[in-house]
């Protein structure tokens, strides 16, 4: 009886060894990779310190987009109001209060934050197209609002005439702008790094869930609402920041920062690198700045054109079939 069972075995041959899991890259590598690209471009390019802040604020702005667009699956056309209200709250509180440039970043985190807690609170009880208008209506409301509040934010005027001071007591806003450079260089590795920590935690796994199939994710007894709801004031938080650092790297608050028109080309960044992956924030808001800089300054009438075209190229080639086709190419020309 032994014989017969060990005999099959014995002629199977030796066993196999299992096979090794894939591994993962660990969380701070594309951190590290994105804090020496911004390094290098900022030591390569001393004359364009200015371009390289916009695109490091404008990355981080699109970071948070994308934990809600990407990660969450909610569209969005109200972001902007996330950005602007950290924008006013850092500009208010250095005029009003202090000038130190980590309090006021604090401030406008926490204006952000507060701002897509409450609002939240109401909007992500819908979904589709109903969430879609009411992040527009939010992001009108609260533009009305600003623009009235005049004695506080300048109206239609901007809010403008604070300095800040310097940085950790120690390094003064230049006017070449190295200090602006590094410095939003600095909040933006920081918070890239805790964003892709929280994408890769349980809790970002299960918004993907919801993201996928929120009935089911409900049916299993994930809190959907609630999930959602944290990873909303989360991205509020971010999107403060980039709010705050704008206002201090520029010493200037528009209304601007409240519009539509910048709630709809963060989106255009956003598709532009491809949602989801918190990366392709970085590089669409990276080609969408360098593109908008250099068609504008080719044409500053018709630079639309070309990231119109751009756009197009985009939805008919998305930038994860386009990756996929050159890392094959790549792997069959060895």
């Amino acid at each position: 009886m032994t014989h017969s069972v060990s005999a099959p075995a014995a002629e199977a041959g030796p066993a196999q060894p299992a096979q090794a899991a894939p591994r993962c890259a660990p969380p701070w590598r594309a951190p590290l990779l994105l804090l020496i690209a911004g390094l290098a471009a900022c030591v390569l390019f001393p004359d364009q310190l200015g371009l390289i802040t916009r695109i490091f604020i404008a990355g981080l702005f699109v970071l948070s987009l994308d934990l809600v667009v990407g990660v969450a699956g909610l569209a969005t056309q109200g972001h902007a109001a996330l950005f602007g209200l950290g924008a006013y709250a850092a500009g208010i509180f250095a005029l009003q209060v202090h000038a130190d440039p980590l309090l006021g970043l604090g401030v406008g985190i926490a204006a952000g934050a507060l701002t897509a807690l409450v609002s939240g609170a109401f909007l992500l009880r819908y979904q589709g197209f109903t969430f879609l208008m009411l992040t527009v209506a939010v992001s009108q409301i609260v533009l009305s609002l600003v623009q009235k509040a005049r004695d506080w934010t300048g109206g239609d005027d901007g809010l403008s005439g604070f300095t800040m001071a310097p940085l950790l007591g120690r390094f003064e806003f230049d006017l070449e702008g190295r200090v602006a450079a590094v410095y939003a260089l600095a909040v933006l590795v920081v918070l890239f790094y805790a964003a892709q920590r929280l994408v890769q935690s349980p809790f970002g796994l299960a918004v993907r869930g919801i993201h996928e199939n929120r009935a089911r994710m409900a049916a299993l007894g994930t809190p959907v609402f609630r999930r959602l709801w944290l990873l909303y004031t989360v991205a509020g938080a971010l999107a403060g920041a980039a709010g705050a650092l704008s206002a201090q790297t520029n010493a200037v608050v528009g209304t601007d920062s409240l519009s539509f028109a910048l709630s709809a080309e963060a989106l255009v960044m956003l598709i532009l690198g491809g949602a989801g992956q918190l990366t392709g924030a970085l590089v669409g808001a990276t080609v969408f700045t360098l593109l908008h800089h250099t068609a504008a300054s080719i044409n500053p009438y018709h630079w639309l054109f070309v990231v119109g075209g751009l756009l197009m190229l985009v939805v008919f080639v998305p930038p994860a079939k386009a990756w996929a086709w050159l890392r094959q190419r790549a792997g069959g020309g060895r």
